[in-house]
């Protein structure tokens, strides 16, 4: 890759299963803890080399689980973690659907492609030997070992802890939300609607730049489209790095959510849902270095035959100046299947920037550069997506349907977001308050 310049634990069902479990036991955790960990007693007899939670396991699980397995659970645009990794108690009556799960590759998600390790700042692998570590505890008896052993709790684990509040990037300057919950029958299904939500002058006097975006969607929520971002399954809090913000202007002003709301139809189901959206701004004194810009290479006159199982449409687009590349994000539905991002600079040369080989509509992943891609004007940017729309994906709705663009689950998008920075730094000083 080109330098910079200068310098599904499951899978949606077995999650919804497990969420459900773990709610109707509520108040029973610490006798079921209690039965798990006795099960030790009928394990296999621990030896020397059996791994232990304090000195092996507990390290992996800071550096890759805890963000999101911790009590409150980090709420990733609908997708909650139904049980928590941070203590032995908490861990040990998983430790058999924790090995299963790493053994499969369900756990952790991540779908860009084996060999871009070390390419994207937020990516989720686990190294051969630390998945052999987590098979090896749980076949030994799942032993807790020596707390002396426990290595220091790192501060990014402590600091991305989800408040006592609910939320995980901290507490809100801000917070909007719909005047009062939307509330879906019993008969609905797909549901597309538009929410005005109010930023009054008294809720934002002064314009001011962002440093966070994060929703909490109430129950049904399928995706949002709103003007301070959007949120989809498995995506994280939007967090704008130093030197990085988005100037959000003073109010009076009214915001439209694009709600797609989506549940099983069926007599009872009916419920009522709100959504909040908090948001943090640049402390005074905080320089802005950076703009951004970006596209969504959308893709909307595909036809998707019935049955066809690898169904592609591309687009490209050119840079028209120099820039670095940030992140990609492609965003399909139910059909998806893979994707690909790849670039022919002006010289000719040809390099791939993003393979995603097994496309997850449940995790839809944020894939951002550990090291910005350097595009010089000229440079054409080429985005393919493939869609399974045969009786094989046990997720297509209707292999028998042509399917075309459309807001519905059932309907299919094709969209390749991708954000980009200029070149020129800027010294955007965050004025006092």
């Amino acid at each position: 890759m080109r330098a910079a310049t200068r310098s599904s634990l499951l899978d949606l069902a077995l999650l919804i299963v497990l969420a459900f479990v773990a709610q109707a036991t509520a108040g029973q955790l610490t006798a079921q803890q209690a039965v798990g960990v006795a099960a030790a007693d009928r394990a296999p007899a621990v030896t020397d080399e059996t791994p232990t939670f304090y000195a092996d396991v507990l390290p992996i699980l800071q550096q890759n689980c805890q963000s999101c397995h911790q009590p409150a659970g980090l709420n990733m645009g609908g997708m909650i973690a139904p049980m928590s990794f941070l203590t032995y108690v908490d861990t040990r009556p998983w430790a058999q659907s924790m090995a299963a799960a790493v053994t499969e590759g369900r756990m952790p998600p991540w779908s860009a492609a084996d060999w871009q390790r070390g390419t994207f700042k937020n990516e989720r692998f686990l190294e051969d030997q630390e998945k052999a570590t987590l098979v090896s505890w749980a076949d030994g008896g799942a032993p807790a070992g020596d707390p002396a052993d426990a290595p220091p709790v790192p501060e990014f684990v402590r600091e991305s802890k989800v408040r006592e509040s609910g939320w995980y990037v901290g507490e809100p300057d801000l917070i909007l939300q719909f005047e009062e919950p939307y509330c879906l029958e019993d008969d609905a299904r797909d549901v597309y609607v538009d929410i005005p939500v109010q930023l009054t002058a008294e809720m934002l006097p002064e314009a001011r730049w962002i440093k966070s975006v994060e929703y909490r969607p109430g129950p049904a929520v399928h995706h949002i489209i709103a003007g301070v971002g959007g949120l989809v399954p498995g995506a994280a809090p939007r967090v704008y790095e130093d030197g990085y913000g988005r100037l959000l202007r003073a109010g009076p002003r009214e915001f439209t959510f694009n709600m797609h709301f989506n549940k099983t139809p069926g007599t009872g189901t009916s419920i009522c849902s709100n959504t909040q959206v908090g948001i943090t701004f640049r402390a005074p004194g905080d320089v802005i270095r950076y703009v951004t810009g970006g596209s969504n290479l959308g893709m909307f006159d595909f036809a998707i035959p019935p049955g066809d199982d690898s169904y592609s449409s591309s687009r490209e687009y050119v840079f028209e100046e120099d820039v670095e590349i940030l992140r990609f994000m492609p965003h399909m539905h139910l059909r998806g299947k893979a994707a690909l991002y790849e670039i022919t600079y002006p010289d000719g040369e040809h390099e791939v920037l993003l393979q995603v080989p097994h496309y997850k509509f449940n995790w839809q992943h944020s894939y951002v550069f550990r090291e910005p891609v350097f595009a010089p004007a000229g440079s054409k940017l080429r985005f393919t997506l493939w869609w399974d729309n045969s009786e094989n994906n046990p997720h297509n709705p209707d292999p028998t349907a042509e399917v075309r663009w459309g807001r519905p689950t059932h309907a299919e998008m094709g969209f390749g977001y991708m954000s980009f920075r200029e070149l020129e730094e800027r010294h955007i000083v965050v004025p006092p308050l």
